[in-house]
């Protein structure tokens, strides 16, 4: 009796423990998500855009004080996406654009995610920075300011315009050229503008003087030149060179080298000399991080870049005039988010590294010299930091701050270190639930091929005597790296919090950082038979399966999954390959058929484009639909940009034509993204109903 008694409190005690720590799909996604944080070149002032609840609007600030004030007025939930937001160079101005879906594959075409009966656009619109009526400039993407602040520039159907910011005069069609237009920018003195001229399988880099004067072209060569930047005093370009697309074919499945070099080139001639080639390694190849090479004319003549070449993307400089390039940061880290400072002398970034051992998991904003290899740790600790920006007067440094309790919010400290100032946390609701969420806890393993896989676990409030049930959580991208605390992307963000809300409710969560993903170096995130040639990634997330059932306190008979986008695609490898580990899941706008990267039958074959075909049907999710036992969600929108709507047509096609239960949740003009807050929270509690009710005793 007394031991029955004991059991009895203690699963009383463990029952209120847990309720405790329960909270609303609402309230745990109630929070203001920061993005778009900018600076002006010149003083103290600073913009961000904050989604509240699906309002979507631009707050300004400036320094000392840095108090948030709200400018606009776009205060309902319509999916309209603020993007491209910029402050002029005097820091008068605001211009950014309204619509579209900003990291589709397509940016340019406009979303409807309300289903407004009213056709939507995507809209360049400015506004001062003390605030008033936002007015509408053009139809466009990407705006950029000439030095004055007067007048701004911005792509609209390939070509590039020009309008001004008060919208004073017409918007024009600047200039014509052949392809679509990228990657532009004023020269310093604002005479010039410098330009990619994109040509499918090659690219120009072109200048432009006025109406009378032809396009300068820069050393066109068969190649396809980027990233175009200008040098202080305007007299000189440098530029990234890669090879251009054709060839003959060459194997499909493995790994190649992609070439580049540095160029710099003088505008008045075109003529251009090559100061750097990246090693011909693997390692060596074009990086693909965020910002790509993060090209930058530095101070002293000093040309700034990134490079894998040490096995982790780290920062270069090297003279103009060329030389051995100088390693600026040094260790088994990554940088991301990389800024120049207005005097040109210091770089500011997020980096995975610092004085704990768990930063590896983490950001960090870090300072470092352009000439000296020296790296200063700014914001150690436990907590997140990242997309940091210098105010023109290289006073301040903000940046979104976060931990594992509290989202992301708007954060100020000095330019040479010091404390931090959370100048966005009175947005943050007031009952946002920041002491229910639990801290998640940095875990590894081995996959079955001996590779180490990192995770974090999310263990429930109040622990208790029996075995629960466990959740394996698989990001998108497939290029992203899940932290320790809330994430600074707003895709990521949401699945941190949801996250939180299944650990609530007593599952146990572990988000699985598999191969191909940033954060580990080159080797795990280039590995090989990746993807569609062998799915290496996915003997990551049955380890992660595999790890938690063998932890006392979980049911091995009660694990699930859940991801969305590639991580959707590898949920569905996971219940097509193994339902016996994986007992159900959730299936978010996964890629199921690999369709885009069959080899064609027509012409010239490449050498392994037989085995590429079986190996891509292998590693394609449709192909283990006959051994698919376990319950599934499916969830899509149908103006997805990024996975198109038929992959889940079709893979719930093949489950129909074999007659195998499947449950969908079909959401009409919703993106990738989730644009409204109404359909996030939709989601959200969608699968956690379904991981509930398949999972939960």
């Amino acid at each position: 009796m007394i031991r029955q008694g004991l059991v009895s409190f203690l699963f009383m005690v463990f029952s209120l423990a847990v309720n405790a720590q329960e909270f609303s799909m609402e309230s745990v996604t109630s929070y203001p998500f920061p993005s778009e944080l900018t600076a002006a070149a010149s003083g103290s002032r600073i913009a961000v855009a904050l989604n509240e609840l699906g309002m979507r609007n631009i707050y300004v600030a400036e320094g000392p004080d840095f108090k948030l004030k709200k400018i606009t007025s776009f205060d309902r939930d319509e999916g309209l996406e603020i993007s491209c937001v910029r402050i002029s160079p005097d820091g008068k101005w605001i211009v950014f654009v309204r619509g579209g879906d900003y990291g589709a594959f397509d940016e340019t075409i406009p979303r409807n995610p309300a289903s407004s009966p009213v056709q939507p656009k995507v809209q360049v619109m400015s506004l001062p920075f003390e605030g008033g009526m936002p007015q509408i400039l053009d139809e466009g993407m990407e705006p950029v300011f000439d030095p004055t602040g007067r007048f701004v520039l911005y792509e609209k159907n390939g070509a590039l315009w020009e309008a001004a910011i008060d919208g004073s005069t017409k918007a024009h069609r600047k200039f014509y050229v052949r392809g679509s237009v990228s990657q532009y920018s004023y020269s310093p003195d604002g005479r010039q503008i410098v330009f990619v001229s994109n040509r499918r399988d090659h690219s120009f880099i072109g200048i432009y003087t006025d109406s009378i004067q032809p396009i300068q072209w820069i050393a066109p060569s068969v190649a396809r030149d980027v990233s175009p930047r200008w040098s202080p005093d305007g007299k000189q370009l440098v530029f990234v060179r890669r090879n251009a697309a054709g060839g003959r074919p060459d194997s499909i499945t493995v790994r190649r080298h992609q070439p580049w070099s540095v160029m710099i080139a003088d505008p008045l001639t075109g003529i251009a000399k090559k100061i750097w080639t990246a090693p011909k390694t693997l390692r060596g190849s074009f990086p693909g991080t965020q910002g790509g090479t993060n090209l930058h004319w530095a101070d002293g003549n000093r040309i700034v870049f990134v490079s894998y070449m040490d096995g982790w993307p780290h920062i270069y400089s090297i003279l103009s005039d060329g030389g051995t390039p100088l390693l600026l940061t040094k260790g088994n880290y990554m940088l991301e988010h990389i800024r120049l400072s207005p005097d040109r002398k210091w770089l500011i970034a997020a980096a995975n590294t610092g004085p704990d051992k768990d930063d590896l998991h983490r950001r960090h904003i870090v300072k470092i010299p352009v000439d000296r290899s020296t790296v200063e740790v700014l914001t150690p600790g436990n907590g997140i930091e990242a997309l940091p920006v210098i105010t023109g007067d290289q006073q301040h440094i903000a940046f979104i701050s976060a931990t594992a309790q509290r989202p992301g919010i708007t954060a100020i400290m000095p330019f040479k270190g010091g404390p931090v100032r959370l100048v966005g946390a009175a947005n943050l609701p007031a009952d946002f639930p920041v002491a229910a969420m639990v801290i998640p806890k940095a875990v590894s393993f081995r996959a079955s091929d001996g590779v180490l896989v990192h995770a974090q676990l999310f263990e429930p409030a109040g622990g208790g005597i029996s075995k629960k049930p466990a959740v394996v959580f698989i990001h998108g991208g497939p290029q992203r790296q899940m932290l320790l605390g809330w994430h600074y992307g707003d895709y990521y963000s949401n699945t941190y919090a949801l996250n939180q809300y299944l650990a609530s409710k007593g599952f146990v969560v572990l988000s699985v950082n598999y191969r191909l993903g940033i954060g580990y170096g080159y080797e795990f995130q280039y590995p090989r038979n990746w993807g569609s040639y062998g799915a290496s990634e996915y003997l990551d997330v049955k380890a992660a399966g595999d790890w938690l059932a063998r932890q006392s306190f979980v049911d091995a008979n009660r694990i699930g999954t859940y991801g969305g986008s590639y991580g959707g695609y590898l949920v569905a490898l996971a219940l097509g390959k193994d339902s016996k580990l994986f007992k159900a899941g959730v299936d978010v706008h996964g890629v199921h058929t690999n369709k885009e990267d069959y080899p064609s039958f027509d012409g010239e074959q490449a050498p392994d484009a037989a085995y590429a075909r079986k190996t891509i049907w292998t590693s394609s999710p449709v192909a283990w639909v006959k051994s698919w036992t376990s319950p599934v969600l499916f969830i899509h929108g149908d103006d997805d940009g990024n996975v198109p709507f038929s992959e889940t047509v079709d893979l719930v096609k093949r489950f129909e034509q074999l007659e195998k239960p499947y449950e969908s949740l079909v959401i009409p003009d919703e993106t990738h993204h989730w644009m409204r807050y109404h359909n996030q929270v939709l989601v959200d509690k969608a699968v956690a109903e379904f991981l509930q009710r398949k999972l939960m005793k």
